[in-house]
């Protein structure tokens, strides 16, 4: 069973507004968006946000995702994700996706989880040289990223272990486009 954490526990500081909440040129809210790409590829996914964030807990919640309030969360990205392995610690696996990225392909995370599912340590897109998003990874992590914490995320085990990085070629340009402020919705 591979798990999609979705990590959407972000404070939008520099967007000016809730940005998961803010629609995309469909109408689509970015969060929405986000959780639907990852979704259609894994076997169960969970949405790590904020506690007293209702507003994305609904709008996940709607969207099919099992919700994990993380009272860590404002510790920074390596927290959120150690409460998202934790609430999915019985998975073979795990695709770590960012709610502010949605213009990854579900195809592009559905290479993601072939690759956990033959066997890679990490598995990771690349497009023009380039990694990317999501990083996938397998149950031989799960105690380092259970132990994680502070906004580092797992930076660090990726450096380390970039031999074990299975690095899947995408014609995506969405691995590296996330949505930092309101101007990143019109590149």
């Amino acid at each position: 069973m591979i798990a999609g954490i979705l990590l959407a526990a972000g404070e939008s500081r520099r967007f000016g507004s809730r940005k998961l909440l803010h629609p995309l040129s469909d109408g689509t809210p970015i969060g929405l968006r986000s959780a639907q790409n990852l979704a259609g590829a894994v076997n169960r996914l969970v949405a790590v946000v904020a506690s007293e964030d209702l507003a994305a807990m609904q709008l996940l919640a709607d969207s099919g995702a099992e919700v994990y309030p993380c009272a860590q969360s404002r510790e920074g990205m390596g927290a959120s994700l150690a409460c998202g392995i934790r609430a999915t610690a019985d998975a073979s696996g795990w695709v770590v996706a960012l709610a502010d990225m949605p213009f990854i392909l579900p195809s592009t995370i559905a290479a993601v989880v072939e690759a956990l599912r033959n066997g890679a340590g990490i598995a990771a897109p690349l497009h023009a040289g380039k990694r990317g998003h999501p990083v996938g990874f397998s149950r031989d992590y799960r105690a380092e990223l259970m132990g994680l914490g502070g906004d580092e995320g797992a930076r660090q085990i990726l450096q380390r272990d970039r031999a074990r990085i299975v690095l899947l070629p995408v014609d995506d340009p969405g691995i590296h486009r996330d949505v930092d402020t309101p101007d990143d919705l019109s590149s």
